[in-house]
């Protein structure tokens, strides 16, 4: 994946131009700093503070490249004052110097004051070129790598989650949960309807008990037993009381036999 975002960004040939440049820089300055001055003494060789300072412009030049280019600055113009002012300083130095030095160089070396002249440039501009390289190349892959994260994100959290299974007990481990109206042990839960009974007024009473207590007796003997009229009598007979039996006389006047109603026993 990496090695075909160089590809597709140019960012592995923007390295190649920076580290080239740096090294012809780095070496061009080294070699200018062996050259005698006018006034040299026999035997001369130079310092290596000179050296050492001859090496530094261009490797301070590519460190502040890729501190630019690598480190996630935030937003802000503070911020983006500090990148490139901090790096425009470095460049111009570094080029500048680099510049006297390779010039300075081929002079010694007898080039013609043309190459002299546009020589160093050719050195210079193939490090500024691949320097702003390397800097697009870092802003577009951040966005990239953003977009990659949000579209991660999104496809994550669209995808199904897995609950881990709990392995629950058996039913018949598990306690009884007792019911809180549960009817009690042996008896029936469903309401038996009882028939509506209606309240008997005394007269009624009475009468069933006269009947009772006088077995074949009359009405008029029932009333006047229980303190009721006849009618009341009729009305709160038992269903078992059995109608009078007539019983037969013998004809007082020769015309019809005379009836004489008897209560018959009860049932």
């Amino acid at each position: 994946m990496a090695a075909a975002t160089v590809r597709m960004t140019g960012r592995g040939w923007a390295y190649i131009g920076a580290t080239l440049g740096g090294a012809v820089s780095v070496a061009a300055n080294v070699a200018h700093s062996y050259v005698p001055p006018a006034d040299a003494r026999p035997g001369w060789s130079p310092e290596t503070g000179a050296v050492i300072s001859a090496v530094f412009w261009p490797v301070a030049l590519f460190a502040a490249v890729e501190i630019l280019a690598r480190v996630p600055w935030p937003a802000g113009g503070r911020w983006l004052a500090a990148r490139f002012l901090g790096l425009l300083p470095v460049a111009l130095v570094a080029a500048f110097v680099s510049y006297r030095h390779l010039s300075g160089l081929l002079a010694h070396y007898g080039e013609d004051r043309l190459t002299v002249a546009v020589g160093p440039l050719a050195v210079d501009g193939l490090m500024v070129m691949a320097t702003a390289a390397l800097i697009a190349t870092a802003t577009r892959r951040g966005a990239a790598a953003a977009l990659d994260t949000q579209a991660a994100t999104v496809i994550e959290s669209a995808a199904p989650v897995e609950v881990p299974s709990v392995d629950l007990p058996a039913a018949e481990d598990a306690p009884p949960t007792p019911a809180t109206n549960a009817a009690p042990a042996g008896r029936s839960t469903t309401r038996t309807a009882r028939p509506r009974t209606s309240r008997r007024p005394p007269s009624a009473v009475k009468v069933e008990k006269a009947a009772a207590r006088m077995p074949g007796a009359t009405v008029a003997a029932i009333a006047a037993k229980a303190g009721v009229s006849e009618t009341t009598v009729r009305r709160y007979l038992p269903d078992n009381f059995s109608a009078p039996v007539a019983a037969t006389l013998p004809p007082a006047n020769g015309t019809s036999p005379a009836v004489t109603p008897v209560l018959a026993d009860a049932a």
